[in-house]
């Protein structure tokens, strides 16, 4: 690699001319040398910590980049921002901390990027909402940035079949029910996590790590092997040396996510039968790069995408078994040969990605990855829905749903937070045939948009999951089966229809014709708006989750909590 010109870099605000000696002075208490002040700096941020297996690992794998980046002549320096598990954050008060901590990670790198003068990023992220936070943060400094994946967690094996934690919040459900004994429950705990990594099947961490591949921003096929493989660390210094690449050319984050790329990211989701968050998160990357790309947009890609990946929690296969049938590279190959992708996007390797996907030589195996010309359904494993009671819109997954079931008509049972309707679920006080409506669980109503997994668990535990139908301005964990709409809006704080319903409201889901509607006419939603009371006071009138709750924007463009590159005045890596 040649030298880098650095004059025009960031780093020379804290490395060049003689009033930056006593800055220099900390780089050598630090035994960093004269030479390598002169380089380029990467900051190679992490979301270690040792809150959950999806994160151990990170740690080991940022030294294999750090190592990439000396090979090419810069200079690492190694940082590390939060992260909020949802596996041990859901069920309970502390779900309200994982949609915010998104934005927390995105504006802690960048105000470290910004504090110390970095040129570059290559951000290592495992878990739900620590991917698309980095990925944001690229996008939001526009530096020259690579984006790789921890990788997910080994499927444990029990009676001779995968298992995961999807298995263990199901069986809680079948305890519930009494279908399944304290023995049993205590077998299955112990054995479903059996390694360091993120949750195993087609959740909101491996959907958003094939987005992190079809975007670009990550190198092709890095985000499969699983974490505790040690040929991650190849990945990890392969991207220490790509992202020198990109600060020779010149190659920024947002040369790379673009309104076409966002439209790759969103068939992957929808191809995999991926999370409903992507429904958030694509319009959060968007909105850090000015386009315009909202829950609309994404739903319009997963209508006319077919689904040919068999992956839980609709199918059958987890990350690993991805990853052994070629990974993303071979599911980008499908697209493409169904005219699906477009192949003049850059990616991180400097070359477009049809470039990229000329060299994948591996073909569908049938088994996992299916031939897009014979896919599992013909549309995507995602569905958006609009109606009177969401005229803002709202999503629901329907991998794994058989096409006649993809309606449900029902009386509304109207529950006003997460904890009435799990107990309800646990009482079995519900009815089949039944809508269980959850509010007041929006971003800024919950505050935070908790996932609804321990519900829906239980729910599918029981036996239940075809015979009621769920929706909610809150959202669902990437392991939630089931017919279960999120992202409802307007959300209930907002004064959204779903703020209205009363038990009885006949509603109408729909996944084939994408619809979402309650039996009241215009008038009569207008006047229970006017006889609306008002929002729910919460318990969080100071801290983190009332500053969230009054920033926070709509779930349609994203949940985010700044204007957006439309309102930005500078663009950092040109200060």
């Amino acid at each position: 690699m040649t030298k880098i010109d650095n004059s025009h870099l960031p780093s020379r605000h804290v490395t060049e001319g003689p009033a930056r000696a006593p800055h220099r002075s900390y780089f050598y208490a630090m035994g960093i040398s004269e030479e390598e002040i002169k380089q380029p700096w990467v900051g190679v941020a992490t979301c270690w910590n040792e809150a959950a297996p999806c994160n151990i690992s990170l740690n080991r794998q940022a030294q294999a980049v750090k190592m990439g980046v000396k090979s090419a002549q810069g200079t690492p320096r190694e940082f590390t921002t939060i992260t909020v598990t949802d596996g041990i954050a859901m069920g309970h008060e502390g779900m309200r901390s994982s949609l915010a901590s998104r934005e927390a990670i995105a504006d802690t790198v960048e105000l470290t990027m910004r504090g110390h003068c970095y040129d570059a990023l290559v951000g290592l992220a495992g878990c739900d909402k620590s991917l698309p936070g980095m990925m944001m943060a690229m996008v939001r400094l526009n530096t020259p940035s690579v984006f790789i994946y921890g990788g997910s967690i080994l499927p444990g094996r029990l009676d001779g079949k995968d298992v995961t934690v999807q298995d263990v919040f199901e069986a809680v459900g079948q305890h519930q029910a009494g279908n399944y004994s304290d023995e049993q429950l205590a077998i299955l705990e112990r054995v479903a996590c059996p390694s360091a990594g993120a949750c195993g099947g087609q959740f909101t961490a491996n959907t958003m790590a094939c987005v992190s591949e079809a975007i670009g921003l990550a190198l092709p096929n890095s985000s499969g092997a699983p974490a505790p493989y040690e040929s991650r660390d190849s990945y990890g210094e392969a991207s220490g040396v790509a992202v020198m690449n990109l600060i020779e050319k010149n190659i920024r984050a947002r040369d790379i996510v673009t309104r076409r790329s966002l439209e790759n990211a969103a068939r992957i989701v929808a191809c995999t039968g991926g999370s409903t968050n992507a429904g958030l998160h694509l319009p959060a990357i968007a909105h850090e790069a000015g386009i315009d790309f909202d829950l609309d947009d994404v739903c319009d890609i997963f209508r006319e995408t077919p689904y040919f990946v068999d992956l839980k929690p609709g199918g059958q296969y987890v990350a690993k078994d991805l990853y052994e049938a070629g990974g993303v590279p071979v599911v980008l190959n499908e697209l493409r040969k169904a005219g699906l992708i477009h192949e003049d996007c850059m990616t991180v390797t400097g070359h477009s990605m049809g470039e990229e996907l000329d060299r994948i030589t591996r073909k569908a195996d049938g088994k996992v990855i299916f031939e897009v010309e014979t896919p599992i359904t013909p549309t995507g494993g995602v569905v958006g829905l609009k109606g009177n009671l969401a005229p803002e819109g709202a999503i629901v997954k329907v991998a794994g749903i058989p096409t006649q079931h993809q309606r449900f008509v029902g009386p509304a049972r109207v529950f006003e937070s997460e904890e009435e309707a799990f107990e309800a679920v646990k009482a079995r006080t519900y009815k089949e045939g039944e809508v269980l409506v959850i509010r007041n669980e929006g971003p800024a109503g919950g505050p935070g948009m908790r996932e609804m997994l321990a519900t829906t668990a239980a729910l599918s535990g029981q036996g239940m999951g075809k015979k009621v139908a769920l929706i909610t301005d809150g959202r669902f964990s990437g392991a939630t089966r089931g017919f279960c709409v999120g992202h409802v809006g307007p959300e209930s704080a907002h004064g959204g229809p779903i703020a209205t319903l009363i038990d009885g409201d006949i509603i109408t889901i729909d996944a084939t014709t994408g619809e979402l509607s309650v039996n009241l006419t215009d008038d009569e939603l207008a006047e229970r708006k006017e006889n609306w009371k008002g929002p729910k006071e919460t318990i969080y009138a100071s801290g983190a989750l009332w500053k969230y709750a009054r920033l926070v924007g709509s779930a349609k463009l994203g949940a985010c909590t700044h204007p957006g590159a439309k309102e930005e005045k500078h663009v950092y890596m040109d200060l």
